[in-house]
C-alpha cells in the first residue's frame, strides 16, 4: 500500500476542533447507554459530523436498561454508594445481609478487589459463585469507583456484585479479617429503552472494492473525556479528510475507490451493544471488509502512551507509513490476539483491523475531565496520522 496522504490543516485549527469536541463530550455528563446524557452526545456527535459534509444520520437500536435504585454497602457504621454490575443479577430494596470474608472463603458476602479491565478476571471468580453477593473494590491507576465494564450484559449471570471505590480498601479489608456483618444492597431494575450509533457512509467510486470500516464506541460509565475524546476527535477528522481529500491520480477531487463506512457507537460498556446491532444489520461486513480502523480508549491521554494491535502485516505496515511522520514510528505494538474492544468483535468474526488504544491511568474513573486528563497535542497529531492513513486504505487497489 502506497504512503498517500491527505492535505493537513493548520494543526492550530485541528487542534481548536479537537479541544471543542472533547470540552463539549466532557461537560455533557455521564455517558451511560439510553440515558438522556447519551441522547444528547448523539445529537451532538450528529451535529459534528454532518459539519465535515459527510451525510451523517442516527441509528436506534433497542436494549433492556439498567436504572438503579438503590445501591450501597452498610460497614462498620458507614454508609459507602456503589454501583451495580449491569451483567449480574440484583438484590431487593433490603438487600443482603451476613458476616464478609474473601472471595476464596465461606462467607455469604464475598470481597475481591478488580481492575477496571479486568471483566474476565471478575467472570472466573462470579462463575458457580455460592455466595449471597460480592462486594468488588475497584482499583484504577487513580482513587475512585472505576466500574468494570458488564460484557455479559444480555446473558446476565451469578450473585449480585456491588462496586465500590478504591478508597475504602482497608475498610473492606479490617472488616473481613474480623468476619464483620454488612449489608449490600444492589436493587435495580431493567427496562425497555432505546440508544443510537451515528453512522455514515462516503461512496466510493468503484462499488467492487471492499469498503473500508471507521468505527470508535462514544459511550461510558462517566464524563469520560480522556478515555472517549480522542477517538471521537479522530473520528471526525477521518471523516473529513475523506470528504475533502487532494490525492493525486483520483479522477475527480473526493473521489476516493472505496467506499467508507462510518460508526460512533452506544452501548461500548454493555458488551458492545451498539456494534453488535449494526453487525446484524451488515451481517458481512465484518468479515468482507477491506480494513476496520478502531479509534478505542485513551487516544491521547494526558498519563498514558498509545498502543496499535493490527490484523496483518500488511495493515501494519500502511500504519507505520502513515504515523512515523507524525512523531508515532515507535508505537506500542501488540499481536492480533490480544486485540480487545470493538476490534476484538471483528476479529471473532474473521476480519481485519488495526486498532489503536492507549493507556490512561484515568480509565474509568468519575475525575477523567477536560482538560486535564487530555494531551491535546498528542491528541491532535495522532487524529492527523489516522486520517492519513484511512485515505490512503481508501485509495488502496484490490
Amino acid at each position: 500500500m502506497a504512503a498517500i496522504f491527505a492535505v493537513a490543516p493548520p494543526v492550530d485549527a485541528l487542534e481548536r476542533r479537537a479541544a471543542d469536541t472533547i470540552r463539549g463530550y466532557s461537560t455533557e455528563g455521564n455517558h451511560r447507554t439510553a440515558t438522556a446524557v447519551d441522547r444528547a452526545s448523539a445529537d451532538a456527535l450528529l451535529s459534528r459530523a454532518r459539519a465535515t459534509g459527510a451525510a451523517a444520520s442516527l441509528e436506534p437500536f433497542g436494549l433492556s436498561r439498567v436504572d438503579t435504585a438503590a445501591a450501597f454497602l452498610q460497614i462498620e457504621g458507614q454508609h459507602i454508594d456503589g454501583l451495580p454490575m449491569f451483567d449480574g443479577r440484583f438484590t431487593g430494596s433490603d438487600g443482603v445481609s451476613g458476616r464478609i470474608g474473601s472471595i476464596d472463603g465461606d462467607q455469604p458476602i464475598a470481597w475481591t478487589r478488580i481492575a477496571p479491565n479486568a471483566e474476565a478476571a471478575l467472570r472466573t471468580m462470579r462463575d458457580g459463585s455460592r455466595h449471597a453477593a460480592i462486594v468488588a473494590v475497584t482499583i484504577g491507576g487513580n482513587p475512585g469507583l472505576c466500574p468494570v465494564n458488564a460484557a455479559w450484559f444480555t446473558e446476565p449471570f451469578g450473585p449480585p456484585v456491588l462496586q465500590i471505590s478504591s478508597e475504602h480498601l482497608a475498610l473492606v479489608q479490617r472488616a473481613a479479617a474480623a468476619g464483620t456483618e454488612v449489608r449490600l444492597v444492589a436493587n435495580a431494575t431493567r427496562r425497555a429503552a432505546q440508544a443510537f450509533n451515528i453512522v455514515a457512509e462516503i461512496p466510493g467510486t468503484d462499488r467492487s472494492l471492499p469498503p473500508v470500516c471507521v468505527m470508535t464506541p462514544r459511550s461510558g460509565w462517566h464524563a469520560n473525556a480522556s478515555e472517549r475524546g480522542g477517538g471521537l476527535v479522530c473520528w471526525l477528522e477521518t471523516m473529513r479528510a475523506l470528504m475533502h481529500p487532494t490525492v493525486p491520480g483520483l479522477p475527480r477531487s473526493g473521489a476516493l475507490p472505496r467506499t467508507v463506512h462510518f460508526i460512533a457507537s452506544s452501548g461500548h460498556e454493555l458488551g458492545h451493544l451498539g456494534l453488535h446491532d449494526y453487525l446484524h444489520r451488515h451481517p458481512a461486513l465484518a468479515r468482507d471488509a477491506f480494513a476496520w480502523v478502531h479509534f478505542g480508549a485513551n487516544i491521547g491521554a494526558s498519563t498514558g502512551d498509545i498502543g496499535m494491535t493490527p490484523s496483518d502485516d500488511r495493515l501494519r505496515d500502511a500504519a507505520l507509513r502513515a504515523l512515523t511522520p507524525y512523531g508515532f514510528a515507535k508505537i506500542r505494538q501488540s499481536p492480533a490476539s490480544q486485540v480487545f474492544g470493538e476490534a476484538g468483535t471483528i476479529s471473532e468474526q474473521g476480519g481485519r483491523f488495526i486498532s489503536f488504544i492507549g493507556a490512561n491511568a484515568w480509565f474509568h474513573n468519575p475525575n477523567d475531565r477536560w482538560p486535564g486528563a487530555v494531551d491535546l497535542a498528542a491528541v491532535a497529531r495522532f487524529a492527523r496520522a489516522t486520517a492519513d492513513l484511512t485515505v490512503s486504505l481508501a485509495v488502496t487497489p484490490a
